[in-house]
């Protein structure tokens, strides 16, 4: 099903406002109404850069947090691969060729 993008970003902007007065009326640091409040957020904005993919090819310059946190764990994943591979010392090859040239 393909949502209107025009809906989406009504509802995104809505649920922005939303988020805005959640955290300006905070009444604590835990308070639920701000964690609903960005969870409502960050649905309206997936369905916002959804329904443009499908309706016009295009996409937001944006990304949520959770996103953010699987492209990190990917990267780690390439570090550790990359680790395991044998270090090769230069030096030690330029100093070798050098002493045979001699």
């Amino acid at each position: 099903m393909t949502v209107d993008p025009r809906a989406a970003l009504d509802r995104l902007v809505a649920a922005l406002e939303a988020h805005y007065h959640a955290v300006a009326t905070r009444r604590s640091d835990d308070d639920p109404a701000v964690d609903d409040a960005y969870d409502v957020l960050a649905d309206a904005y997936e369905v916002y850069e959804d329904s443009l993919a499908q309706v016009f090819g295009e996409v937001t310059p944006f990304y949520l947090a959770e996103d953010l946190d699987d492209e990190d764990d990917e990267d780690e994943d390439d570090d550790e691969e990359e680790s395991d591979l044998e270090e090769v010392d230069f030096d030690d090859d330029l100093a070798q060729a050098e002493t045979a040239d001699r």
